[in-house]
């Protein structure tokens, strides 16, 4: 979910520095709070709430995409020769910066600041619905994939508010992307990544597959995520009685 078409690129490290500036600013010299009121404190990086997250992200698309390729609507084909684990370590490289700075910026101190004025419900509308408008820019969106990458903020600062944990939201993201960047090689939110040796395309119905946009945008995802926030909505209500 960002930009890409340079090897290694230096840009998104420097959006990340930014909005980590302007949330310790907001922490330190507005609200005066803490780092784990925005889901950054200690124990929020602690293990069993960042694996879980990673886990849930790598489940949501992990089965859709799938059942998508059981179904015979992705397909993977060859594609011109290179290293398949080059191009793994330099993606990787990428994700990992951009998907912690759209979780500092959309699920960080907006959410908190937001669901202290208007409620939990109100603040992940409100924060996921800003989540898709900032893939507006990206190539080949339609309403439907969009409307998606916003279910996928949902899910997101559902996996945030779960584990009070942005680090948490952080490795769902970052799973979530990887897995179609690195092993599938297939489109993420309309960007393509280098696909050494094969990569992924979808044979199916784009309301199914995502099309040119990706798998993240079509319904079999939808329905992935859809199936991961009711664990974790079961799991609260079993932390709540």
């Amino acid at each position: 979910m960002g930009r890409t078409g340079q090897r290694i690129r230096i840009d998104e490290m420097l959006i990340l520095l930014a909005v980590l500036a302007a949330t310790a600013i907001m922490l330190r010299s507005v609200d005066v709070r803490p780092w784990r009121d925005v889901g950054l404190g200690r124990r929020a990086a602690e293990v069993s709430p960042v694996a879980m997250g990673g886990a849930v992200g790598c489940v949501a698309i992990g089965v859709a995409c799938g059942a998508l390729l059981a179904l015979g609507w992705l397909r993977i084909v060859p594609a011109a020769a290179g290293s398949s684990l080059g191009a793994a370590a330099r993606i990787t490289l990428f994700l990992l910066p951009a998907a912690l700075a759209e979780e500092v910026l959309c699920r960080g101190y907006l959410l908190t600041v937001v669901r202290d004025r208007i409620g939990t419900t109100g603040a992940v509308v409100t924060t996921s619905l800003a989540f898709g408008a900032l893939h507006l820019s990206n190539p080949g969106w339609t309403v439907a994939s969009v409307g998606v990458v916003a279910l996928a903020g949902v899910f997101l600062a559902a996996v945030r508010i779960a584990y009070d944990s942005l680090y948490a939201a952080w490795a769902a993201h970052l799973a979530w992307n990887w897995v179609m960047a690195v092993p599938l090689h297939a489109p993420v939110s309309g960007l393509r990544f280098e696909a050494p040796d094969y990569r992924t395309v979808s044979t199916g119905p784009a309301w199914a597959t995502g099309g040119a946009w990706g798998p993240e945008g079509g319904v079999a995802a939808a329905l992935g995520m859809l199936v991961c926030l009711g664990f974790l909505y079961a799991r609260r209500r079993r932390e709540e009685s």
